[in-house]
């Protein structure tokens, strides 16, 4: 432990022992020439902070029509941080979760999720998801730390000119130009977690290795090269709070681990397909299989290799052509319905690039292999099953009950002995077999008996976009002061059957691979007004899927400058999500439960004939209350059928959301404050969500309610669809920002954001899932004394309602403190950084069903050539 602190910190000696700034001494006028020539700088880089994200041309971003967010590389550099990435925590109006140390997820404006697919990640324009998943997988794919150039966020829909799902937000990852950031940089980033955790896991050592280099062969021909290989130990989920307390209520059983339901939400096997109601001495209980917790099943070892290429080609002196290869091969946690061990997952894109001052066009593909990835709850859940199938183990059981009770024994006693009895040879975790079978079942791509996560598929898009202005020539833009931009776009998926996650839908052609694409396009013009103090811009962007009709998209802004440093924006938006290829094509065997892609071809006779889970549930509880009072098995289900609800969901849908927004952004005090503000409502319509349904194996009315009170008569199904609600939220954002004395920088930030009314309230819509409250502060400077510099953040979160597939419950407040201090050597080539996010160690969840995340500490290395 001695020698792991040691590498933390002993890079503090160099701080203070630099030779070169103890003999650095400087006249008070060379130091009055260097605090005005700052004071210009600092002025000059506000007011010519340029952004393309919001309108897909070159603007002011004081000027921008719509909420965006920048920030550089300083900006970076001065965060508390361990990364660019986590950087942007901090930034106003975004929310991030944690589902892994190696997977973070941002968010805004709500409704945020483990696989975020209303918010849409680009790096340098292109799309950067995991294609089955659709989102990315947290900065997996994107740029290392050491080719970031800067970031540009859009909170709130991006439809209108993107069209990629992203009406929740959009982040886009601009990275460093090999033609005018030259040489060969490296960083070694060496890390500590799991200090003092509570879980009883020793501190484990984190190490990031980063190259880049870049090299411009002559005034047209430059490259650059990417590598980043990143060691640790994941964050580790091990809630044990029990998700269902009351199953054994009527029988006079609390919940808990003495609970023969006990359903802990870190613990898999042990979920609602793997429990049964049994009658024991004359009265019904529940009763689920033992299970395992997810540390038993998981591999927690991180290990994460990306790289990239890019070969950039100047054909006139504002024409360039460039190619990218990216690849990243993940080894770590991730989380969608349910949570994952990804290994030897595998991410390839190659994108062709062409730019000028009036054209740009790109074609990429992005493949997509998953390796050796399993699932962990079915890992666990098919431990117990090898071991002993479900009738017998269930027999088993009631046998063991009996005895117990023969013997004397009271009814808690009677239930932990007939468990003990059942789980009698069952596999333990950490010896040979239990292993050995894990190996296996890992292997086996069905998830009724195996565990294997087997996807491979490929995205394919091209877009162009052209300043029709500039085409038409320079005379048409004076003569009418319009601005013209158009744009187009295809994206196709094609999907390789596995035989479990996908299938080919047409039967005619089982095992081939299938397609999946929309194409869209956009046309936007502006024009300014009032002696240009007045913008005004109006964009239409229609979508046409293969399985549904067009959709339009409009969005209209207007900003109006009375002068340079004051700005006020108003914006309306419309947008559209398209199912993902999962929520459309799934077909998955899943612990007895199949779920299936929303679409006609994948549900069609499900929707039609079957019975909601929730009513079945109450249905199944009402029978076991009444017959726990003395009522026949019959006569409590004739008491009771009423409560089932037939299927009322439809074939899925797009998501649609209306955005209204106004915002001001402003410059104060000699320019050295920054002030942004924004207000939002959005209504949503359609939300894609998931719904759990039950067919009956009888048509016969009469039968159906006996059928559906066992689980051996009814076939049970997980289907995408939409929620018939129409939501509504709103909320805004706050920043401040101000320079002092030329080397100090305090800032802060608040967000809120509300759920205001949900009509009809079916309980299918998606969790807003998001704090009302969210604050950062933070203070810090870049030339503290010489060439140190040094930052403290703390960001505040409050509590906040989570409601998940996996757990619904609330996520408590949280407040984390992040600080560090970094000083440049030998003339600013050798960066020493050394700092802590969470630095007082204080254990929290971003979200329920997760990991819970501590400290972690740092120390980087960043030397450039």
């Amino acid at each position: 432990m001695k020698k792991q602190v040691l590498l933390i910190i002993f890079p503090l000696a160099f701080i203070f022992f630099d030779p070169a700034s103890v003999l650095a001494q400087h006249s008070d006028t060379t130091k009055t020439t260097v605090k005005k020539t700052v004071k210009v700088q600092d002025t000059l880089h506000r007011l010519s902070e340029v952004v393309i994200t919001a309108s897909r041309t070159e603007e002011s971003i004081l000027r921008s029509p719509v909420s965006i967010e920048r920030a550089d590389t300083a900006a970076f550099k001065l965060s508390a941080a361990p990364s660019f990435f986590d950087a942007l925590e901090n930034i106003k109006g975004v929310q991030m979760i944690t589902p892994s140390l190696g997977f973070r997820i941002l968010n805004t404006r709500g409704f945020a999720n483990t696989t975020n697919v209303r918010f849409t990640q680009m790096v340098d324009g292109i799309d950067n998801q995991a294609p089955h998943i659709g989102a990315p997988i947290g900065n997996a794919m994107g740029p290392s730390d050491l080719d970031i150039e800067h970031v540009e966020i859009i909170p709130g829909t991006a439809s209108a000119l993107y069209g990629l799902n992203a009406i929740n937000g959009l982040a886009n990852f601009m990275t460093k130009d090999p033609f005018t950031s030259q040489g060969v940089s490296i960083q070694q980033k060496v890390g500590l977690n799991h200090v003092n955790d509570p879980g009883g896991t020793s501190a484990k050592l984190f190490n990031e290795t980063s190259v880049r280099i870049a090299h411009k062969i002559n005034e047209r021909l430059a490259f650059k090269v990417n590598g980043t290989f990143t060691r640790g130990y994941d964050w580790i989920a091990d809630d044990r709070t029990d998700l269902n307390p009351n199953a054994n209520a009527t029988a006079g059983i609390g919940g808990g681990p003495a609970s023969p339901a006990y359903d802990p939400v870190s613990g898999y096997g042990n979920e609602s397909s793997n429990r049964r109601t049994v009658a024991l001495g004359g009265r019904q209980y529940v009763v689920a299989r033992t299970g395992y917790y997810e540390k038993e099943v998981a591999d927690y070892h991180l290990q994460n290799v990306k790289a990239d290429f890019t070969l950039a080609y100047k054909l006139s002196p504002k024409a360039l052509l460039s190619y990218t290869y990216r690849f990243a091969d993940l080894d770590n946690i991730y989380q969608r319905s349910n949570r994952f061990r990804l290994q030897d997952y595998l991410l390839q894109q190659h994108a062709l690039t062409f730019k000028n001052d009036i054209f740009r066009a790109s074609a990429y593909i992005t493949t997509e292999n998953t390796g050796k990835s399993y699932n962990l709850r079915s890992a666990a859940e098919n431990q117990d099953k090898a071991f002993k199938s479900d009738n017998q183990w269930y027999t088993d059981f009631t046998n063991g009950f009996n005895q117990s009770r023969l013997a004397g024994s009271a009814v808690p006693d009677a239930l932990a002995a007939a468990r003990q009895l059942a789980d009698r040879g069952r596999l333990q975790p950490g010896t040979p077999g239990f292993d050995s079978k894990l190996a296996e079942l890992s292997e086996i791509n069905n998830w009724d008996i195996g565990s294997a996560l087997r996807v491979k598929d490929q995205m394919l898009h091209v877009e162009g976009q052209a300043d029709i202005s500039k085409l038409i020539g320079t005379n048409f833009k004076r003569n009418t002061g319009l601005d013209l931009q158009a744009g187009f776009d295809h994206r196709s998926y094609f999907i390789q059957p596995d035989g479990n996650y996908f299938i080919n839908p047409d039967p005619a052609k089982t095992g081939k691979t299938f397609s999946y694409g929309k194409t869209g396009g956009f046309i936007q013009v502006g024009r300014e007004f009032l002696e240009n103090k007045l913008r005004l811009t109006a964009t239409l962007r229609a979508d046409k899927n293969d399985y549904f009709s067009t959709k339009f998209n409009p969005r209209f802004t207007a900003v109006y400058s009375p002068v340079e440093e004051h700005n006020i924006r108003v914006s309306f938006q419309s947008g559209y999500r398209f199912p993902s290829i999962f929520e459309a094509f799934s077909n998955v065997n899943s612990g007895g439960v199949k779920r299936i892609g929303g679409l006609k071809i994948l549900s069609n006779g499900v929707l039609e004939n079957s019975y909601l889970k929730n009513s079945i549930d109450a249905f199944q509880a009402a029978v076991t209350r009444d017959f726990n009072a003395g009522m026949t098995t019959s006569a409590a289900i004739e008491n009771n059928k009423t409560r089932l609800v037939k299927n009322y969901y439809d074939y899925i849908k797009p998501e649609h959301i209306n955005s209204f927004e106004i915002g001001y952004k402003s410059l104060f005090l000699d320019r050295n404050l920054k002030l942004d503000a924004d207000f939002y409502y959005n209504k949503y319509e359609n939300f894609i969500a998931q719904v759990e349904m039950s067919v009956p194996n009888t048509t016969a009315p009469d039968s159906i309610p006996l059928a559906l009170n066992s689980r051996a008569t009814q076939s049970r199904y997980r289907v995408w669809t939409n929620s018939q609600s129409t939501v509504y939220n709103y909320g805004g954002s706050f920043g401040l920002s101000y320079r002092m004395l030329q080397k100090y920088t305090v800032g802060g930030n608040v967000t809120y954001s509300k759920l205001d009314r949900t009509t009809n309230n079916d309980g299918l819509e998606d969790g807003f899932n998001t704090p009302e409250w969210i604050y950062n502060v933070s203070f810090g400077g870049d030339r503290l004394f010489g060439r140190l510099g040094f930052n403290v953040s703390y960001k505040y979160q409050s509590s906040y309602y989570s409601q998940t597939f996996l757990v619904n419950g609330t996520v408590k407040h949280y407040g984390n403190t992040d600080a560090q201090v970094n000083y440049d050597l030998f003339r600013h080539k050798l960066n020493i950084k050394v700092g802590g996010s969470n630095v007082f160690n204080k254990y929290y969840y971003s979200y329920l069903g997760g990991p819970s995340i501590g400290g972690f500490y740092y120390t980087t290395f960043t030397y450039t050539m």
